[in-house]
């Protein structure tokens, strides 16, 4: 492209630039292409569209000049006839930027900063020498704050409460500073090389100003490209701990120009105790400083940890009354048996769920003591070495975020114990205090009665979901059909809760039986009990207080919560993906998309085409070559070379493939979420910056450090 701009311009000095040269070094002024090439809906500058080609030129003078009329004799003119062009070349420029200066000034919004290149990268309004060495300075600070951001270097340096009282040591901004300094940048040095040797280069407050707009400016690469796909949904992952602050990662789905459909992480936003306060922030900071139109808005969800449930669906239900369109969804990444334990409102379910977690980390922090687990399980199931060499396999994967995650657990409760009690009373030397103790401390949660009650009820009760929401998970044609399995789901819980008394006690039964097996006392839990203060109803058992204390409130939960998240709507949609031409096959082509698509109808190009365009869709893929395979996801459908003649069918693919509930097909546009868990993974929680984290999860996105310094000296004068 760079070399078509080139060719377009008539510049013949620049034709042995590489495209790298040009970009860096010289620009083209807007007027020179055409109006449908300027994007203009980014609010921080002027964005050219890919195709862009400059097309609008004076080309008078070139035209009395036979150097000049056919490109390819360009190539033969002699090296003194080219060093004259050049040089007459450059002149002409020199001329057009003294005549065109003040009209330039007052179309200053009009100029693009691309690669190509008209003449040397010009400024509207002369900058004095001073105010060149400035932005030259800012620009060396922003470039080492985005190196800090994409490698991860905390912007602290050494703790103060390290040192010995009266020594000064760099933080690591100062000590990059320096270093570059050291290695030849004259801006830096000239700037500096008068300051006192303990001052800080870049104050604290300053280092926030850059990092914010930093954060910005990358972030809105992102959101430029989700306001050009118009439809978008919202998606939140666990809160997580930002120096001592809690947060929640915020990301976003959308299909971009390439028809992929893509995940990106956008940002942190401070989490609230109050979910009506933490509503009104959630949308604050999307719709005014993210500048996102929920009103494009087409699907939100949320991953929970325990306790914040209730919380998020205050956010969910508060959106719903705003935007009706934006629908309440499971997100593809969380299984849906997962979401539902953590969203029950039991303590002990909460305390389960976390001592589950724990246990699983505590085995995969090293090869050793998952090693010391797998031989637990040889001698446990050396009658049945088929399912032992199972469970050993299961043990190296994320098992605790499973559809059968409890019945894993059930399965491997025995061996559990059993190694952390080996681990906690191993007199050898071969594990840590640490270790040893924390291995301890796990095996008594472990063998607590309280513990193995939640967890073999919720291993029974979310067995009536784990078919179901495996299907979630799986191909389109699986999720088409589990829409219509809801209704059989939701008749067995209710049976369930109809019949609770005799279901309990076979769970009951169940887990007096595994208590049993690890020696556990039945009892009450001791918190009951001493809440009692010695006056407990004789008549108060175990088994009739976790009935009314697990068994009755977890069924009414579920069954609460299935309806609430697979709502009208949320049916409505999944039904649409009979438009998916592998789903049409299977129902022998009688489909009836145009029942459940009314809630899309103002998405569409050409409703009133709708219906033609649906049956014209069928035939197509009716009468098929035999040779011809039927697309069996939406991103297969998207990617035809003719679904351009189905526009219709294009804009209702696009809006079902962002619904949270509807997995990635391609992994590679997924890597928003995976770079937040590696970013929260190695960075301790006290060096976390929700900039820097940013900066990091998205150091592929381009960044134009001209753009930052003008927006620093606008902000700050």
């Amino acid at each position: 492209r760079c070399q078509r701009w080139v060719e377009n311009c008539r510049r013949a000095d620049l034709e042995d630039k590489t495209p790298d040269q040009l970009n860096k070094h010289y620009r083209l002024c807007a007027k020179h292409f055409e109006t449908s090439m300027i994007c203009r809906s980014s609010p921080y500058r002027t964005v050219l569209r890919d195709n862009a080609v400059p097309t609008i030129f004076d080309l008078t003078s070139h035209l009395n000049n036979p150097h000049s009329r056919h490109r390819k004799r360009i190539k033969e003119l002699s090296e003194d006839e080219i060093r004259t062009l050049k040089q007459q070349k450059i002149e002409e420029a020199f001329e057009r930027e003294q005549t065109t200066q003040e009209l330039n000034e007052s179309n200053e919004q009009n100029t693009v900063s691309e690669e190509g290149g008209e003449g040397q990268e010009e400024e509207t309004v002369p900058l004095t020498l001073e105010e060149r060495e400035n932005k030259d300075y800012l620009k060396s600070l922003f470039e080492i704050l985005i190196l800090m951001g994409k490698q991860n270097i905390p912007l602290d340096g050494h703790n103060i409460d390290e040192l010995p009282e009266g020594i000064f040591t760099s933080d690591n901004f100062q000590a990059l500073l320096e270093y570059r300094i050291n290695a030849g940048d004259e801006v830096l040095r000239k700037r500096f090389e008068m300051t006192a040797v303990n001052l800080e280069y870049c104050s604290k407050t300053q280092q926030k100003q850059m990092l914010e707009i930093c954060e910005n400016c990358v972030r809105e690469e992102t959101l430029r490209e989700v306001r050009d796909s118009h439809f978008f949904s919202i998606i939140t992952d666990e809160v997580v701990d930002i120096a001592g602050e809690e947060h929640l990662p915020v990301l976003v789905r959308f299909v971009d120009d390439s028809h992929n459909l893509r995940e990106e992480f956008i940002g942190f936003l401070p989490y609230e105790a109050d979910p009506e306060i933490l509503a009104v922030r959630f949308h604050t900071t999307i719709t005014e400083k993210w500048g996102l139109n929920m009103e494009y808005c087409r699907g939100q969800a949320y991953i929970v940890s325990s306790g914040f449930a209730s919380k998020m669906k205050v956010v969910a239900t508060r959106l719903l009354e705003k935007y009706p369109q934006a629908v309440y969804t499971l997100c593809s990444s969380c299984a849906l048996n997962i979401w539902l334990a953590k969203s029950v409102p039991v303590v002990g379910v909460s305390v389960a769920l976390g001592t589950i977690e724990e246990v699983y980390c505590f085995f995969n922090q090293s090869p050793e003591l998952l090693l010391e687990l797998e031989n637990t399980i040889s001698v446990l199931f050396q009658n049945n070495k088929e399912k032992g060499n199972k469970l050993k396999e299961i043990c190296h994967s994320q098992w605790t975020g499973r559809h059968d995650t409890f019945e894993i657990l059930v399965d491997l409760m025995q061996a559990l114990v059993l190694s952390l009690d080996a681990v906690s009373s191993d007199s050898s030397v071969r594990w840590n205090n640490f270790i040893a103790g924390r291995a301890f401390v796990l095996s008594s949660a472990l063998t607590d009665f309280d513990f193995i009650v939640t967890v073999v009820i919720l291993k029974n009760v979310l067995s009536f979901t784990r078919a179901f929401g495996k299907n979630l998970q799986g191909q389109t044609s699986d999720v088409f059909f589990a829409a219509s399995s809801l209704t059989a789901v939701l008749h067995s819980l209710n049976e369930v809760m109809e019949n609770i008394e005799v279901y309990h006690e076979f769970w009951f039964e169940e887990a007096t039986n595994l208590a049993t097996k690890l020696e556990v006392q039945i009892k009450l839990p001791g918190k009951f009990r001493r809440a009692q203060q010695g006056n407990l109803d004789p008549e108060v058992t175990s088994e009739n207080y976790y009935k009314e204390i697990l068994s009755v409130p977890t069924v009414e939960h579920i069954i609460q919560e299935l309806k609430d998240i697979f709502s009208e709507q949320h049916l409505k949609a999944l039904k649409c993906l009979s438009l998916v031409p592998s789903v049409m096959g299977q129902l022998k082509f009688n489909t009836s998309e145009e029942h459940h698509t009314d809630m899309y109808k103002n998405d569409l190009p050409n409703p009133d085409t709708l219906s033609a365009e649906l049956h014209c869709w069928r035939i197509k893929w009716k009468h098929r070559g035999k040779d011809i395979d039927l697309p069996s996801t939406i991103y297969e459908a998207l990617h035809l070379p003719d679904i351009k003649f189905f526009p219709n069918v294009y804009a209702l693919l696009k809006v079902l493939c962002i619904l949270p509930v509807m997995k990635v097909e391609n992994e590679k546009y997924e890597i928003g979420r995976k770079r937040l868990k590696a970013y929260l993974k190695n960075t301790l929680t006290e060096q976390r910056s929700s900039n820097l984290a940013l900066l990091n999860i998205n150091f592929d996105i381009k960044h134009d450090l001209d753009l930052m310094v003008d927006t620093y000296i606008k902000l700050y004068p």
